[in-house]
């Protein structure tokens, strides 16, 4: 079991900022998810205008936390309202860049410092 922390900030203008740190796994994916759904459903001002997940402090990720990401992200899609990836971790990058959902996320699409793409495929 892994643990996450997470911080949620709304501005007055409705930009939503969503801060994981650790691991979004199997065991807390949900949690990224339960935010952003609850957060557009919510009908106190201010209205979710914006979405930014801020991967700086994920240290891994994996396939069910990039479903819950893709899930936030077509749930935000239908209420309107844009949803972006931001400061991956490099590992994070390298899988979001494997799975080619970089471009989904408005993640920047060039690869980790040093990598290149022959030491990510194998």
């Amino acid at each position: 079991m892994s643990a996450m922390a997470i911080a949620v900030r709304v501005e007055a203008d409705g930009r939503l900022l969503i801060q994981p740190a650790g691991e979004i796994d199997a065991d807390s994916a949900h949690q990224v998810r339960d935010i952003v759904t609850t957060s557009l459903a919510a009908t106190v001002p201010p209205k979710v205008t914006a979405i930014t997940v801020d991967l700086a402090r994920v240290s891994f990720i994996d396939s069910v936390g990039i479903g819950a990401l893709v899930g936030c992200y077509h749930a935000a899609a239908a209420s309107g309202v844009p949803l972006n990836v931001v400061n991956p971790t490099r590992n994070v990058h390298r899988i979001l860049y494997i799975s080619g959902l970089l471009g989904l996320f408005g993640a920047p699409a060039h690869l980790p410092e040093g990598e290149e793409l022959h030491h990510l495929v194998r």
